[in-house]
């Protein structure tokens, strides 16, 4: 399956921004996505995920509360909606998808696909 990652921008510290995350190819499969960022000088980090079915999800503490992650299964994309932006969050944002035969959300690092990146910077 092939990802693609897009939405990023430069936002005030106080904003929103709606990252989308288009699948294709093998899509028949189910998958579990993830959102991961990695800010300049730092290793990737896990953002947020969701279950395949949508109706699980998981987020790191630096974003809960601000963060919003979804799907729709039926255009094969995920979302993750970005509230509330502080100048930390500045990072490239990538997704991943996971093969995976339950409904679970995966929050390590070990996913099988992933996007090729959208930049997000947050000025302050």
């Amino acid at each position: 399956v092939q990802l693609q990652a897009f939405g990023g921008g430069l936002v005030q510290a106080g904003g929103s921004l709606r990252l989308s995350c288009a699948a294709s190819g093998r899509t028949n499969r189910r998958y579990a996505m993830g959102w991961f960022h990695q800010a300049p000088g730092k290793e990737r980090e896990f953002v947020a995920g969701i279950s395949w079915s949508g109706g699980r999800n998981y987020y790191a503490d630096s974003v809960k509360g601000r963060f919003t992650i979804s799907r729709d299964n039926a255009k094969n994309t995920v979302y993750l909606q970005m509230n509330s932006l502080k100048p930390e969050d500045t990072a490239v944002y990538y997704c991943a998808a996971k093969v995976i035969d339950t409904d679970l959300v995966v929050v390590n690092n070990r996913y099988d696909y992933w996007g090729q990146g959208t930049e997000v910077t947050v000025s302050s």
